[in-house]
């Protein structure tokens, strides 16, 4: 909708070698190209579809630091030597997002501003003055918002409060994306899409991944497909699939808003959402579209109970767009784990796979592909890698779990959308 086209990407046709080869175009399979490419290393990326087209291009825009989970329950997961290491290196992501921005001119409505987290009554306050009492622990600017600070900031008195993030923002996630891969280009990556991987086999000391019209050599292989792992044909690494439960998000964009309604919505520009279990974001564009977002997945039945609870959501939190048109929509499906924390995992020899984001993929997928590409040239050995190299784990009533969160998420919207 408000994305710059993305670059030209031909399908890939022929033999071709390289010392790294990429699977997935989304934000981490585009920033290790990038990393890669930056260093004098030869990449490859083979997306099946498009750029941008898994979550990448369908989340909300939301560039937070840190994890879902709490910090201490991160250090609890991880252990006393990995778990500090992800909260340092993903305290710091959105920095890294907001530089790439910066250094390589990607035009992707860029806001730095922070963002909101929005407390729902006394349970909700609860929960951010505990996980405020944590990042600042930790030396966070992070900073819990009394009851008038918060609907100064959000322009609504919806919420007992809200914790600002100083280090996180906003950007158009679809053109970051593109950015990115306009940037690992003029870098020396090389990108091709329409080019589904239908192989992948050893042939010496190296791999072979083969697409319908042609093949890469390479001696390294990233596997970055996280919750579109099989998203077009059969797994190649299955296991990836089989420990990511998929939960649908969706989001609705209004029209723009007149002068007067962007001066009353979200005045500094941050992104928000709440912390309600079946979750409400929203965030400003530049062109004063609001867009709105929560679990669930618009088709079927589904597609209108969430339209629906929408509009009655974004009257509730500010009355004076009750009645307001909406532009356009879209959803995806996000990774999640049994235990909120990503995924490293080494699939075969010199095969690595990094997924699992749980709902935070623009910062955390920048600064893994980062890692992996790190990783992939030597700069960093296993033991520096801020994940544990673990063994994928297949998760329990995956399909069970994926059914009650769309079907679960719809039940709910239509309750509140008809309250």
């Amino acid at each position: 909708m408000s994305a710059p086209p993305a670059p030209v990407t031909p399908a890939l046709v022929g033999d071709i070698d390289a010392d790294v080869v990429i699977v997935g175009a989304g934000y981490t399979g585009l920033s290790a190209a990038l990393h890669l490419a930056s260093a004098g290393v030869s990449a490859v990326v083979l997306e099946a579809v498009e750029i941008g087209f898994g979550g990448s291009g369908r989340n909300v825009g939301l560039v937070n630091a840190g994890l879902w989970v709490m910090p201490q329950d991160v250090i609890a997961g991880l252990g006393p030597v990995h778990g500090p290491r992800i909260l340092r290196l993903l305290g710091d992501a959105p920095s890294v997002v907001f530089d790439l921005v910066a250094r390589h001119g990607i035009a992707c409505e860029a806001e730095p501003a922070g963002t909101l987290h929005c407390g729902v009554g006394k349970a909700g306050l609860a929960s951010l003055k505990e996980r405020e009492r944590q990042w600042r622990h930790l030396g966070a600017p992070v900073r819990l918002l009394d009851p008038a600070e918060t609907a100064e900031k959000i322009g609504s008195g919806a919420y007992a409060g809200a914790l600002l993030d100083a280090r996180a923002g906003t950007i158009q996630p679809l053109a970051y994306a593109r950015g990115l891969a306009a940037a690992a280009l003029a870098a020396g990556a090389r990108i091709c899409t329409a080019s589904p991987v239908v192989s992948a086999r050893r042939e010496g000391g190296r791999w072979r991944l083969r697409t319908g019209a042609g093949s890469v050599r390479a001696a390294k292989v990233i596997v970055a497909t996280n919750a579109y792992t099989t998203a077009h044909g059969d797994a190649l690494w299955p296991e990836v699939r089989a420990e990511l439960i998929h939960l649908p998000y969706f989001n609705i964009a209004t029209v723009p808003l007149d002068a007067a309604q962007v001066r009353s919505v979200l005045p500094g520009r941050q992104g928000a959402w709440d912390t309600r279990e079946v979750l409400t974001s929203f965030r400003l564009d530049r062109a004063g579209r609001l867009v709105i977002g929560s679990v669930g997945a618009l088709r079927g039945a589904g597609g209108p109970v969430h339209r629906q609870w929408a509009a009655r959501a974004l009257a509730r939190i500010y009355p004076q767009l009750a009645g307001i048109g909406f532009e356009s929509e879209w959803f995806g499906s996000i990774g999640m784990t049994v235990d909120d924390l990503p995924r490293l995992h080494r699939l075969a020899d010199n095969v690595v796979s990094m997924s699992g984001y749980n709902g935070r993929g623009i910062a955390p997928g920048t600064v893994f592909g980062r890692m992996l590409a790190d990783f992939a040239r030597g700069v960093i050995s296993e033991a520096e890698l801020a994940m544990p190299v673990t063994d994928a784990v297949p998760a329990r009533a995956r399909r069970a779990r994926e059914a009650m969160y769309e079907y679960g998420s719809a039940a709910v919207h239509l309750l509140t959308a008809r309250l």
